[in-house]
């Protein structure tokens, strides 16, 4: 599931790319805003991951919200997720998340 990034990566690079995931989609968002980190391969890649994932994340729990206790359950599965994919990233490894992983590198974003 996980793997390493080529090239350098500096400590300030897993610590971004983990707060990517655990504060989705606002810290991808801010990411974005500043230039020197924006362009980093290993920010760039969780970066985007993150925020495509929060948006999905933030669109089905919209949805299924409506049935009573299934938005709850759904966030607490999903924290727990990021948590980990967070604690991958700041360990300097790469998340493959199952569709958006695949979904950003044909997009040409990571």
């Amino acid at each position: 599931m996980t793997n390493q990034v080529p090239g350098e990566i500096t400590s300030d690079d897993k610590l971004w790319a983990a707060l990517a995931y655990v504060f989705t989609p606002l810290v991808p968002i801010i990411i974005l805003l500043i230039a020197d980190k924006k362009d980093r391969p290993f920010i760039k890649l969780h970066n985007m991951q993150a925020l495509v994932w929060g948006i999905a994340v933030y669109v089905i729990v919209f949805l299924t919200s409506f049935i009573f206790g299934l938005g709850c359950l759904i966030w607490l599965v999903v924290f727990i997720l990021q948590l980990y994919w967070a604690y991958q990233a700041y360990q300097g490894k790469t998340v493959s998340i199952p569709v958006i992983s695949d979904f950003v590198k044909n997009q040409g974003w990571a």
